[in-house]
């Protein structure tokens, strides 16, 4: 525990030498690059074509062509820890005093310290009020919603009862609270618009910008545009199984994958009382009218990231308009594997959807257990696990003349590895103290080292999770990992097993103690478990 907590002392003086605290005014640097930090919400590991999927994402993949993927690059389960880390460079803090604290400070506040102009636009999910908005926590511009997600036609629209018991999620531009939109309105449109609109404006006031741009797609509810959902009509009769199958395929052909240490994983079974763990009945087992209606919940998901994909293509489009493509550096990642949520009250679920059409703004419909397994593959479990299901992100970097173009990577990296990134593309400093308050040490490393296609060595630390009762760290190729359902911890070698398909727990116990002592320093730091 002293070891641990004198590395993120010694790193933190490293990096906050000259700093000083939040507030002051910025000194003179050489021109720097812009930063676009694109969080998508519930995307899953193979849902891209450039990892494998089958949905049309061109844009997207032209990113990753002219950029690197990371393969092995790590969330923190669910959207609301995750947001949490990325924002602050800190693995997220559970218990008494919230995620977002006074003794931290977030990426927005570094990179307006440095020089930048800063807006967030989206999902914040860190605090709806004061001191806890993005306009109080660094950023000069919000737009989008402060909680959770929202009907997507209309977020004034309140949430059923089955979820969210009802309430309306809190949307807002800067301090004021939207609740009126136009009949046209989709929220994955709006922020694509807004996001150009800033970028074309900013550039020409001459200043450096940070956008932290933040879509709430392919998040439920599944909702999207008509003309998007037909053009997946009949592509996923086949069901779940297939589609990993062929997605794993097409994985080992673009080189994400390597078939000698990555297996398909087997289907999820149902082992405890966990309450995100599901049952995947096989497809061949459900009846014609149940499969037609799955069939409809992945057309529409499909449509939702394909309608993702173009609103990023209209923002990549900004930047190549406004000249300043070649000087900004995109950053692509989802805060968590795909979502296999299905609503504890089925029976409210299935009155309140029933005669509405999958897709429909007034339905309220989950992609469910079989297409959210799916959409992680080759990788066991989804959202709110700590497998590699639940926790690993497509992870894409684009910088011209400095991340190799088309290249992979199987560096390790994790969320809070931005804090430290950024401040060394900004050339700023992490402050020492806000408001007169010591901040807490980063948790990250920069991942510049595998940005610019290096080798970035073995990390000092291990990495490490917890959520709803899951728990894993990673030290090197070994992961240990538990589940809230068999509460037992189980040992897989990533090098030889990435799937985790093989447990040698049983082979390895000092290795397991070793590990779970390793887990137990770190959530007694964090306050993992004080909740």
């Amino acid at each position: 525990m002293r070891a641990i907590r004198l590395y993120f002392s010694l790193l933190a003086f490293v990096i906050t030498v000259g700093a000083g605290p939040i507030g002051a005014a910025p000194s003179a640097v050489a021109p720097r690059p812009n930063v676009l930090l694109i969080l998508v919400d519930d995307l899953g590991f193979s849902d891209l074509g450039a990892y494998g999927g089958e949905i049309r994402t061109p844009n997207l993949d032209r990113l990753a062509a002219d950029g690197l993927r990371f393969t092995q690059f790590y969330n923190c389960a669910v959207c609301v820890t995750s947001r949490a880390a990325l924002t602050t460079g800190l693995y997220p803090r559970q218990g008494k005093g919230g995620l977002l604290r006074d003794n931290m400070v977030t990426i927005g506040e570094v990179m307006r310290q440095a020089g930048y102009a800063t807006s967030l636009i989206g999902k914040w999910h860190l605090g709806g009020a004061a001191p806890l908005r993005p306009i109080d926590r660094g950023f000069d511009e919000f737009y989008g919603l402060l909680d959770g997600c929202s009907n997507h036609f209309n977020p004034a629209q309140p949430d059923p009862t089955f979820y969210n018991g009802g309430a309306t999620r809190l949307f807002a531009h800067h301090d004021k609270r939207v609740t009126e939109f136009p009949r046209d309105f989709y929220t994955t449109d709006a922020f694509s618009a807004r996001a150009a609109e800033f970028i074309r404006r900013t550039t020409r006031a001459g200043r450096p910008f940070f956008l932290n741009l933040c879509y709430t797609a392919p998040h439920f509810p599944l909702q999207a545009p008509a003309e998007d959902v037909a053009r997946y009509r009949g592509k996923y009769r086949d069901g779940y199984d297939v589609l990993r199958y062929r997605r794993f395929q097409r994985q080992i052909e673009l080189g994400i994958i390597d078939p000698a240490v990555t297996k398909l994983s087997p289907v999820d079974r149902k082992t405890g009382t966990f309450r995100y763990e599901y049952e995947v009945t096989p497809w061949e087992r459900l009846d014609a009218a149940t499969r037609k209606r799955e069939e409809e919940r992945m057309e529409v998901y499909a449509a939702m990231v394909d309608r993702l994909d173009q609103g990023i293509g209209q923002v990549l489009a900004a930047l190549e308009g406004s000249g300043s493509a070649h000087n900004t550096v995109v950053f692509f990642l989802s805060d968590n594997g795909g979502c296999a949520t299905w609503p504890a009250n089925e029976t409210e679920f299935i009155a309140h959807n029933r005669g509405l059409p999958v897709g429909d703004a007034r339905g309220y419909e989950f992609v469910g257990p079989g297409w959210g397994w799916a959409q992680n593959a080759p990788f066991r479990r989804h959202k709110t696990w700590t497998y590699e299901g639940g926790i690993c992100t497509p992870m894409i970097v684009r910088w011209p003349g400095v991340a190799p173009a088309g290249a992979i990577t199987s560096a390790p990296g994790h969320l809070v590895d931005f804090m430290p990134t950024l401040l060394e593309i900004a050339g700023g400093g992490y402050p020492s103290n806000v408001n007169g308050r010591s901040t807490l040490p980063m948790d990250g490393r920069s991942l510049m080292p595998a940005v610019r296609g290096r080798p970035a060595g073995p990390r000092q630390l291990p990495l490490f999770w917890e959520l709803y009762g899951n728990r894993a760290v990673r030290d090197g190729e070994w992961k240990l990992v538990w589940g809230a359902s068999d509460k037992r911890w189980e040992l897989y070698h990533l090098a030889k097993d990435r799937s985790e398909t093989v447990n040698l727990a049983g082979e390895h116990p000092a290795r397991v103690v070793a590990m779970a002592a390793d887990w137990a320093q770190w959530a007694e730091q964090t306050g993992a478990l004080a909740r």
